[in-house]
C-alpha cells in the first residue's frame, strides 16, 4: 500500500469514525478487489471502492 492509499484510509478512517476491526477489513477488501483486477498493487481506486462496501454494510 502506497502512500496516497495509506492517506485516503486514514481520512475515510478519522471521518467515519471506523474501528481498527473496519480498517483491517478495508484493507483486505481492497486487496481482494486488486487481486480480481489482476493488479499486482493496490491504488487508490481499490481503497476507495472498499470504503463504500464498507459504508453500504454499515447501512444495513
Amino acid at each position: 500500500m502506497d502512500d496516497a492509499c495509506r492517506q485516503v484510509l486514514r481520512h475515510a478512517m478519522t471521518e467515519l469514525k471506523l474501528s481498527a476491526r473496519a480498517y483491517d477489513k478495508i484493507r483486505r477488501v481492497s486487496r481482494t478487489i486488486a487481486d480480481l483486477a489482476g493488479e499486482e498493487r493496490l491504488t487508490v481506486g481499490h481503497v476507495t471502492e472498499a470504503v463504500s462496501y464498507r459504508l453500504l454494510d454499515r447501512a444495513v
